[in-house]
């Protein structure tokens, strides 16, 4: 796909989501703090400021669905090491119970 085809993609669901909250595109504009003619040119699929855009997602409740589009990237093995430290290898030996042990005292003070 093209980039305008992406950006027509992404404004017509911006609009259908828009549609499906019941809000004008004055309305969204209001709540998401941007002009309705930012609004108009998102659906529209024209560019906008990524800040925008994010404004828009959030009023949409789209928001959280950001981790889909851009995941977090996987760390290296060599990272995960790091930032793991020494992995246990072994289990500890359990120790014997001890016996209550009596008061130690020199041999003077008796």
């Amino acid at each position: 796909m093209t980039d305008k085809a992406i950006l027509t993609v992404l404004g017509r669901r911006i609009a259908e989501r828009r549609l499906a909250k019941n809000l004008t595109q004055k309305d969204l504009a209001v709540q998401a703090g941007v002009s309705k003619s930012t609004v108009v040119r998102t659906e529209d699929g024209a560019s906008t400021q990524l800040a925008n855009l994010v404004r828009i997602l959030r009023v949409l409740g789209l928001l959280p669905n950001m981790d889909l589009l851009i995941p977090e990237a996987p760390l290296s093995p060599v990272e995960l090491m790091k930032r793991r430290g020494k992995q246990r290898k072994r289990a500890s030996r359990k120790k014997p119970p001890q016996a209550p042990q009596k008061k130690w005292i020199w041999g003077d003070e008796r």
